[in-house]
């Protein structure tokens, strides 16, 4: 199962994160005044630059510009960007050029709102140019996909995993508390967790001890599963 976490800001709590069994270190890339934790190019390249082998490095971005998104590949240099932004500002003609101008070596990651039943319809669609999904929730008066804090509608999800030939991560107000069942609601690959494991009343510091409460949570049910006879990812 992949642990993903954003959004991290300093270069010692992704590494500390890592160190804890985060598979994935997710953290903002350009700073367009759109979500919290933005990070200049350079300051994101310092992430990447530290994390321990096995590690993964997670480039969200905001932008829609195609070249955009090439100039802060280029001087980020994650393992894999994610596309956050409205399926509409980056759709399938935008994603398809980025899947042909990137390195071999960047996956793509793209944002699903997982809203309704035609949510289904979008994941299935950009399952077609994406190396993971990312299904997430959407709020009206947040910018993009994601980063709400809340759940979404896990049978909707649960269908998606089951339909896609690519993996997918499961977002949406999950922490230690919920994370089980929502793994054995959805079977995702992975869980992603960013404001539940922040500190209380922060939207950009990262809470280690959270963060370590949600891994053990993560990693317990797996073991349990295993020991059990139950799928996981």
């Amino acid at each position: 199962m992949i642990i993903q976490i954003y959004a991290f800001t300093d270069p010692d709590t992704a590494y500390q994160a890592a160190r804890l069994g985060v598979d994935h270190i997710g953290f903002v890339a350009g700073e367009y005044g759109q979500v919290y934790g933005e990070l200049s190019f350079s300051s994101a390249h310092e992430i990447v630059s530290i994390l321990p082998s096995g590690a993964l490095s997670v480039a969200l971005t905001m932008s829609a510009d195609i070249n955009e998104i090439l100039r802060m590949a280029e001087a980020v240099q994650p393992h894999i960007i994610h596309i956050s932004s409205d399926v509409d500002m980056v759709n399938m003609q935008k994603m398809t050029q980025l899947r042909s101008r990137l390195p071999a070596d960047i996956q793509l990651m793209k944002a699903i709102p997982v809203v309704d039943e035609n949510s289904f319809d979008t994941a299935d669609e950009f399952a077609q140019v994406s190396d993971f999904l990312l299904l997430d929730s959407k709020h009206a008066g947040f910018p993009g996909v994601g980063a709400t804090g809340l759940a979404h509608d896990w049978e909707i999800s649960r269908k998606i995993v089951k339909a896609v030939a690519v993996p997918v991560i499961l977002a949406g107000g999950l922490s230690d508390l919920n994370v089980v069942q929502a793994i054995q609601s959805v079977q995702p690959t992975g869980v992603d967790s960013n404001t539940s494991t922040n500190f209380n009343g922060s939207r950009v510091e990262k809470d280690l001890s959270k963060i370590a409460a949600f891994v053990n949570a993560v990693r317990s049910w797996e073991r349990f599963a295993e020991q059990n006879g139950e799928a996981t990812a």
